[in-house]
Parts: C-alpha cells; sequence; structure tokens
C-alpha cells in the first residue's frame, strides 16, 4: 500500500560505494541486514512511472558482495516505491536464496488472498506502507481505516506492517494503534531528527508500543536523522534509549543503497562499526543482529 508523490522529474539519486569496507569486528553468526532495497536492471524491472526518485541500478550482486564484506548472513529486502505495487524484482531476488532472505511487499489495497499466499510461501513476510510521501497529507494523520483493512487482510499470513513515518508527527501513536490487528515496524530509529531528543512526545509513545511487544524499530538510515557526520554520534542516545526500553524488539539495518542520500555517500563497513558504540555490549548485539530477525522475520 503506497502513496506516491506527484511526478517531477524524478531526480537520479548516487550511486552506492561499490566497495565496502569490513567493520573491524566480527559480527555474529547468523546476523542479519533487516533493510535493504534491490533496484534494477531498470532496462528488466522498469520503475513505477509517479516515482519521486531514480535510482542507480543495485544489483542482487552488488548487493551479496557487500553483505559477505561485512559478515552478514541473512538479509530481509524491502519494497523500494519505485516499483510501486510491483513486487517482481523482489521476489526474483528472493528465488536465489529462500533460506537465507526474507522481504517485505507494497500491495495494492484490493490484492486478493491468493496473491498474498504467493507472496508468503516466497517469504515475504510484511507490508510496507509510506506514510511520508503522502500527497496532501495532513501531518499527524493516518487513514487508519484502510490501513486497519489492510492489515486484517495480512494478519491471518503472520505478517507485520511496516510504516516509513516520521513518529515526532504522533505524540499519541500509541492510543492511534492501540486496536490495530498486527504488529508494526518502524525504519530509521523511528525517522525523527535528533533535535527532536528522545523525550519526544512520538518517539516515546514507540517507546510504550515497543514495550508493549506491539511494535518493532530498525536501525537504519542514520544519516537520514543526523545532524552529524559518520559516525553519527548523535543517533547513540536514540538507539540507546530503544534498546534500554525492549531490546528484545529491535532489528538493525544496512538501508543499502542508501537512496537519496544528501551528502557523502556512506561506506557500509563505516555504517556497520557503528554497531560497536550504538550496541557496545556482544551479548546484545547478538540479539539485535540474530535472535530477533529470527523471530520477526520468521528465519530458521
Amino acid at each position: 500500500m503506497s502513496f506516491p508523490a506527484e511526478p517531477n522529474n524524478p531526480p537520479l539519486c548516487a550511486a552506492f560505494d561499490p566497495n565496502p569496507r569490513a567493520p573491524g569486528f566480527k559480527l555474529p553468526p547468523g546476523a542479519t541486514d533487516c533493510h535493504a532495497h534491490i533496484c534494477g536492471p531498470a532496462a528488466r524491472y522498469p520503475y513505477f512511472p509517479e516515482r519521486i526518485y531514480t535510482p542507480a541500478d543495485a544489483l542482487l550482486t552488488d548487493y551479496q558482495h557487500m553483505l559477505a564484506t561485512l559478515g552478514v548472513e541473512r538479509a530481509v529486502l524491502v519494497q523500494p516505491s519505485v516499483y510501486g505495487t510491483d513486487n517482481t524484482a523482489m521476489l526474483d531476488a528472493m528465488k536465489t536464496a529462500p533460506a537465507k532472505l526474507r522481504g517485505v511487499a507494497v500491495v495494492a489495497e484490493d490484492v486478493s488472498d491468493a496473491e498474498l499466499k504467493r507472496m508468503h510461501e516466497a517469504g515475504v513476510r510484511g507490508v510496507r506502507v509510506n506514510i511520508v510521501d503522502v500527497k496532501d497529507r495532513k501531518a499527524g494523520t493516518l487513514p487508519l481505516a484502510a490501513l486497519k483493512k489492510l492489515a486484517l487482510k495480512v494478519k491471518p499470513f503472520g505478517w507485520h506492517m511496516e510504516f516509513l513515518m516520521h513518529v515526532d508527527e504522533f505524540p499519541d501513536l500509541d492510543r492511534m494503534l492501540e486496536d490495530f490487528p498486527v504488529e508494526t515496524v518502524y525504519g530509521h530509529f523511528g525517522y525523527m531528527k535528533t533535535d527532536h531528543g528522545t523525550g519526544n512526545p512520538g518517539f516515546q509513545a514507540l517507546l510504550r508500543m515497543m514495550q508493549a511487544g506491539r511494535a518493532w524499530v530498525k536501525l537504519t538510515g542514520p544519516y537520514r536523522i543526523s545532524a552529524q557526520p559518520l559516525p553519527h554520534a548523535d543517533t547513540n542516545a536514540y538507539a540507546h534509549s530503544l534498546l534500554r526500553a525492549a531490546p528484545a524488539q529491535v532489528v538493525w539495518g544496512s538501508d543499502w543503497p542508501h537512496v537519496m542520500v544528501k551528502g557523502v555517500m556512506p561506506n557500509d563497513g563505516d555504517l556497520a562499526a557503528m554497531l560497536a558504540t550504538s550496541i557496545a555490549d556482544a551479548a546484545l548485539r547478538k540479539q539485535v543482529l540474530v535472535d530477533n530477525p529470527a523471530r520477526l522475520y520468521g528465519f530458521n
């Protein structure tokens, strides 16, 4: 389910760094990247005409090279908005390693049960909804009726709903979603700038949802919320607050290939190296990188 903005000569994104560095310490066996996108080749998988950006090709082979360099063994591919509800590129990539790859799809509101079943059998475990790029949406509002209808459709498959949203817009998020039919997932630490601080009401509402076991957060895209250069030390306060509140509800992701990054393109090894300070305890790091993803995405 997506709400794309109007097309306006979508800008071409900078390409990812093709030479990832090792992070400088060994990640635990079974480490999982819970947020990445496969884009292209554009000649084979054409992009959605109403997209708001155009990515450089970021192919499965490139992604696998990055994972191998970092020492990551499993991954979750998330449908990027540039493909709308056509999940073909993601599903084709997942076929190459079904035991090690899971997916989060974008679907139409009228998606059939048969299509959901087909995607579930392929390894999809969630549905993504973009709240950020909604045309004419009033800040702090959600199309709750439509969201609940879709959630009820995916609930029989045990799926969750992943929101791309700025949680600082929703100081009563836990009350808004109190009776939501499925668990929810939030990327980019909750996707609010670091100057809002951990006391922000929306962030606190998210923590309460996590403590109740109703929400998960991905430690992804620190460059999307940070006011500082790598290693984005100002994001550590968010990471530590999330982990203190609900360590069983936190996962990590690379956000590869870092589409729409403003400024210097990060090296994936440098981003992974941030785990040494954001999750300094090795046992907790294993929980976030291995155990929690296994629960959320159904890895064996």
